[in-house]
């Protein structure tokens, strides 16, 4: 939703505006704030977006006078690499500092097809899911727009791709990094409109994925305002065990979360989109014959894809990676009974950048549980 021009007029007034993280919309609202003709933010958007500048005087299709006045009421600014690392399989990872000091991580994966990029959406996580570290490393704040925008702008920096010549390094973004997207809603929402923008990163919406674990609210207020592709992290068939590995599942419970799932895909503009089903095999907990004919049972009136994730161990948890055997048998139940099925590689585990490994460094504990209460609280009100 566009920003009010008044709004933007006393932000700039106070301080200065990051662009790095304004939609084309209120980007367009900056600039009639500051007396500017529309046309301006697509040159900007552009420049930022498209050619990675940050420098308001490389801007050579803006005049002086226009570049004066940005450099006085604006930036660009990224958030920090504190370091990168890169495996073994050519997966890159990122430590990215943002305000406050705490870091969070965004991953890259590169395949003979596609590059995906999995973006954070928060500073930790308030839903505790079992089998996953950043859940472990608790909450401490939302990501700011530019925060999140911010990882693809670095990654395809870092890869020299942000030119419309330049070869597209990236092809895909997940919004399956630290946190749970539907609980940032308006900052997720701006950022993955940037990733779609022709004028930014130009991303196809079959190619931009929103992962959540289920926040059934503002997964049905998810369709008013985008169609970009959905997965739900789903991990278990039935609601008895659900509730072990991902404590939402008590007040938004599976067939609730299907529901709206299915309410989600209604609204799509084409008829042939699938929910991607997440379901991370743990060995001995959810990884078992009859679990796989539970969840075939479970999945027959949702289009559907579903994607096996074998869970990738991290410190201060007693779960077990699946084994091979147990993992092709759960495959191939699911295949028998119709469903599209893929395996995750596992990515990056050197530089712990596997799937659920995420950790970041959360700082401040004092800080953080007061914001982790105050998550929760939010939890309930929009229930």
């Amino acid at each position: 939703m566009p920003v009010e021009q008044a709004e933007i007029s006393s932000r700039v007034a106070e301080e200065k505006v990051n662009l790095l993280g304004l939609s084309a919309e209120k980007l367009v609202a900056f600039f009639a704030g500051i007396g500017e003709k529309p046309f301006r933010a697509t040159q900007v958007l552009k420049w930022i977006h498209q050619f990675g500048v940050d420098d308001f005087a490389q801007m050579t299709n803006l005049s002086k006078g226009l570049r004066n006045k940005l450099r006085e009421l604006a930036e660009i600014r990224a958030p920090e690499v504190v370091n990168q690392f890169d495996s073994t399989d050519g997966t890159r990872k990122w430590l990215i500092r943002v305000d406050g000091g705490s870091c969070i991580e965004t991953v890259f994966i590169p395949e003979r097809d596609r590059g995906t990029l999995c973006v954070s959406s928060q500073v930790g996580c308030s839903l505790d899911c079992s089998f996953c570290a950043t859940g472990k490393q608790g909450f401490n704040r939302d990501l700011t727009a530019a925060e999140i925008i911010g990882q693809v702008w670095i990654a395809a920096k870092s890869f020299d791709s942000l030119s419309p010549k330049a070869d597209r390094v990236i092809s895909n973004v997940v919004m399956m990094g630290m946190g749970e997207p539907l609980l940032n809603f308006n900052n997720v929402v701006d950022a993955m409109n940037l990733m779609l923008h022709d004028c930014a990163y130009g991303l196809s919406k079959r190619r931009v994925t929103l992962s959540t674990s289920g926040v059934v609210p503002q997964l049905d207020r998810l369709g008013d305002v985008t169609d970009v592709s959905l997965a739900i992290s789903l991990h278990a068939p039935n609601d008895a065990l659900r509730d072990q590995l991902v404590p939402i599942n008590k007040k938004y419970p599976i067939a609730t979360l299907l529901d709206s799932a299915r309410r989600y895909l209604e609204r799509m503009p084409d008829t042939h989109r699938k929910v991607t089903v997440e379901y991370t095999l743990i060995s001995n907990i959810n990884d078992r014959p009859e679990h796989a004919r539970e969840l075939a049972a479970l999945m027959r009136d949702l289009p559907c894809k579903i994607n096996l994730i074998p869970f990738n161990p991290f410190s201060g948890v007693a779960y077990q990676r699946v084994s091979n055997n147990a993992l092709n048998a759960f495959r191939d139940i699911l295949y028998k009974a119709g469903y599209t099925v893929t395996v995750r590689t596992t990515r990056g585990d050197d530089i712990a950048a596997a799937c659920g490994q995420l950790s970041g460094e959360v700082n401040d504990r004092t800080k953080r549980s007061q914001r982790y209460r105050e998550q929760q609280q939010t939890i309930k009100l929009i229930g």
